[in-house]
């Protein structure tokens, strides 16, 4: 099988998957969800994508049907079911389906949808640009709901610029991308927004920090300014599907390449840990 989907049970190729127009995730965003990567069968990183998805559904009030422990064998099973062994792997939670009201359905439990499809990580050593935008949205960063639409929208704006990201900001303070989180090297120095509720906490952040301290790299979670990004040594950008990729232009002026070895050695860690996981 090329690409499989999931929906409460149900599997079948993506394209002939049907969703009910009920689901709350439909009319409401009303949902949260996760994504990763695979090689060789094998979902990397899967505890902690796990544990923030129960996180996100817990902040929310969502009930899911499943134990932590029971999501993760459904999701390795899904994975065995595809042909190719490098892999995209998307998985949500909507509250549940039932009637347009805004309040929650009584009794009211999560429906599963999960969908695979050939998927590889971006290269490394390629250089991206990025744009600036106002943070217009929401102030609860920090949960990974399906309710994208500003960042859809200033993802968009990136791509119309001829740009990989779009980097956000609240008042001149860096937040995060429309869907990446972006930290800078300075000094040797490896600085990143905290984790309040202005920012998602990444999965591939969490795995930097943890380069930097193999690596002996100092670590500042502290805010930053629009312009110590432009006068950062590196400018990164990292996600699940990037895991640590290098900015070169931001609003169209050249930015970083100051830091290239620190830059490179912190690619290679992180790399190499997702080669280890996945081998």
């Amino acid at each position: 099988m090329q690409d499989l989907g999931y929906y409460n049970g149900e599997y079948g190729p993506i394209d002939q998957m049907k969703v009910p127009m009920l689901d709350r995730a439909l009319y409401f965003g009303d949902g949260v969800y996760e994504v990763t990567y695979t090689r060789n069968h094998r979902l990397f990183a899967l505890d902690e994508h796990i544990d923030r998805f129960y996180n996100s559904a817990g902040l929310l009030q969502i009930k899911l049907p499943h134990t932590k422990e029971q999501m993760k064998k459904l999701l390795e099973e899904m994975v065995r079911k595809v042909d190719d062994d490098r892999l995209f792997v998307y998985w949500q939670a909507s509250r549940g389906a039932g009637a347009r009201e805004h309040t929650f359905p009584e009794q009211g439990e999560a429906c599963i949808l999960m969908m695979i499809r050939p998927g590889r990580l971006k290269d490394l050593g390629e250089k991206v640009g990025l744009i600036t935008l106002p943070d217009t949205r929401f102030l609860h960063c920090n949960i990974k709901t399906i309710n994208l639409i500003p960042s859809v929208m200033a993802a968009q704006r990136a791509k119309e610029a001829g740009c990989f990201e779009a980097v956000l900001h609240r008042d001149g303070r860096v937040t995060e991308c429309a869907h990446s989180n972006v930290s800078i090297l300075r000094d040797g120095v490896f600085v990143t927004a905290p984790t309040d509720h202005l920012i998602l906490p990444g999965i591939a952040r969490a795995h930097l920090i943890r380069a930097c301290k193999g690596l002996g790299i100092p670590v500042d979670e502290t805010p930053f300014t629009v312009d110590e990004l432009m006068r950062a040594d590196e400018v990164i950008v990292s996600s699940s599907s990037v895991l640590c990729l290098g900015a070169d232009r931001i609003d169209g002026k050249p930015v970083g390449g100051r830091a290239a070895q620190l830059l490179a050695a912190l690619q290679k860690t992180v790399l190499d840990e997702f080669e280890r996981e996945t081998r």
